[in-house]
């Protein structure tokens, strides 16, 4: 939680939700997530929605796990062979273990992060845990405003828009509604991007109808409403296809095989497919 003596110049207050005015009665799917991944930053309400995802999809902790390794490969991936070296975590969800700026940073100690969630608990313990990283921040927006998401005072201190940037909509978009369109939401991400930027992109996919309706309709119940839903992996892709991106090998895949050590192609259907793609 903030302290009254942090440092206003990083987190200026006045913009910002405070953290009493956090309903802990309605899940979040960033406390959800935490609670998925074993973390201690949920709520009763968060934990009981996770418990009953996992009646009906008992695979999500473990795709939950997949995708926070996917998120420190695609990271590195960016680091070290793109030498992107500032980073915009759009939904970034609440700080855990290997976090975007400790990879970015592990290649790149000059790296710059921004965190981007509409979450306030992520703004109050990203406060905490970032207070001492000058390079490294948390801003409260939503995917919903993309002008607000790069056009944020705390985005436009730490990124350049004149140089390459990372982005990462990792895990993101499945949980908007069909309307507004996701793919023109990335889009106008995608415009505000300098040519050469990179943006990492995942979304949780079924080929199975019913099971992602019944996901889908259990998810929309425990979070009131607030998230998208379960989509077919060519719909899934096209948000992200249809804005000239350039895929980096091996494209939009299951997230298990993306460049990855590990010779074993799972055999458990795919749940999220993600890639990596550059902006011409």
């Amino acid at each position: 939680m903030a302290h009254d003596g942090e440092d206003q110049r990083e987190f200026p207050r006045t913009t910002q939700p405070r953290f009493a005015d956090i309903d802990v009665s309605t899940p979040t799917t960033a406390r959800i997530y935490d609670w998925m991944l074993h973390g201690k930053d949920n709520f009763e309400a968060d934990r009981q929605a996770g418990r009953a995802f996992l009646e009906v999809a008992p695979q999500l902790r473990p795709i939950a796990h997949d995708n926070r390794a996917w998120l420190a490969r695609v990271v590195t991936c960016m680091s070290t062979e793109m030498g992107i070296d500032q980073f915009l975590d759009i939904g970034s969800g609440l700080p855990t273990a290997e976090n975007t700026h400790q990879i970015a940073q592990r290649a790149n100690p000059d790296a710059r992060v921004v965190y981007v969630d509409n979450d306030p608990v992520v703004l109050a313990h990203g406060r905490a845990i970032l207070a001492d990283n000058a390079n490294t921040t948390v801003t409260t927006a939503d995917i919903l405003d993309p002008k607000a998401v790069t056009d944020s005072p705390d985005t436009r201190r730490l990124i350049d828009f004149s140089r390459p940037v990372g982005v990462l909509l990792i895990a993101l978009t499945h949980c908007l509604k069909d309307e507004p369109d996701p793919g023109g939401l990335i889009g106008q991400v995608v415009d505000a991007l300098p040519s050469g930027s990179y943006v990492a992109y995942s979304h949780i996919v079924s080929t199975d109808a019913e099971a992602a309706e019944q996901l889908t309709g259990t998810v929309l119940q425990a979070t009131h409403g607030r998230w998208g839903r379960v989509r077919r992996p060519e719909e899934a892709v096209a948000y992200i296809e249809r804005h000239g991106l350039e895929p980096v090998s091996p494209g939009f895949v299951d997230i298990r095989t993306w460049r990855t050590d590990d010779p074993d192609v799972p055999e458990e259907p795919i749940w999220e497919i993600g890639g990596l793609a550059r902006k011409p």
